[in-house]
């Protein structure tokens, strides 16, 4: 394996929170946190203008003044991004003009995390009020809910059955004084369209940071607050299970 090169470096005044590349692969995102007396921005760069690159200058830049943004992904075709915010709130953003498209507030607490399903139709956020809820990537439309007991930090949809792994568990600064039985630090299994939980797998030692189906779907991994990643091969019975409504 050829050794990592840096291509280029990019500077910022604050944290930055969330990155990615848009549908064809020539524009990056990032969004920088509200500390230190700066304020929140998501910043926009055309890799195909290497000027914009060595000169710290983004062809845009949105502020983002009342909550700064947690999750981020890009929407069908680069058109726009998807932000979810500290206040529970997700926005639309173009990526031409940087004009907010759409604003709801599905959510009480702050979003954690945002994933797409694999034809971009749909995304999932997962949140801190305990809920992990699908929308509709266009609309925003809200289109399902999946309720558990603990903060829900990050969440995720097969690419082959109508399931969504979600992972979370009790926060972090109270897992010293939490078995993990109380803890809730399972990855749990829902389906898609009946918002019915059918499975719970074990293994973390605390909460469950970031969750992900492998492409082909046979698989998914785990990442947690223990300092683990646990990778995990579905059963032959997992492909012949039929949910019953």
């Amino acid at each position: 394996c050829p050794p990592g090169k840096q291509l280029a470096l990019v500077k910022t005044s604050s944290a930055v929170r969330t990155c990615g590349f848009d549908f064809g692969g020539n524009i990056i995102m990032f969004s920088t946190d509200k500390q230190m007396g700066y304020q929140c921005f998501v910043s926009f760069f055309d890799l195909r203008d290497p000027s914009q690159i060595e000169n710290n200058e983004p062809y845009m830049k949105i502020p983002c003044s009342d909550s700064k943004i947690t999750s981020a992904v890009w929407g069908p075709l680069g058109e726009f991004i998807i932000a979810g915010h500290e206040n529970g709130e997700l926005n639309q953003f173009s990526a031409k003009s940087g004009e907010q498209l759409s604003n709801i507030k599905e959510h009480t607490k702050q979003i954690n995390d945002i994933q797409t399903s694999r034809d971009m139709t749909m995304f999932i956020t997962a949140s801190k009020d305990n809920t992990a809820k699908l929308f509709d990537c266009t609309s925003l439309e809200h289109l399902k809910t999946f309720r558990t007991e603990r903060p829900v930090n990050s969440a995720a949809l097969s690419p082959i059955f109508d399931h969504v792994v979600l992972g979370g568990g009790q926060e972090a600064m109270d897992v010293t004084t939490t078995s993990t039985r109380i803890g809730k630090f399972e990855a749990r299994f829902f389906h898609l369209a009946f918002e019915e939980e059918f499975g719970r797998v074990k293994g973390h030692f605390g909460p469950i940071n970031s969750v992900a189906f492998h492409p082909d779907g046979k698989s998914y991994s785990s990442g947690g607050e223990d300092g683990y990643v646990r990778i995990h091969y579905f059963d032959p019975q997992y492909f012949e299970f039929e949910f019953e409504a």
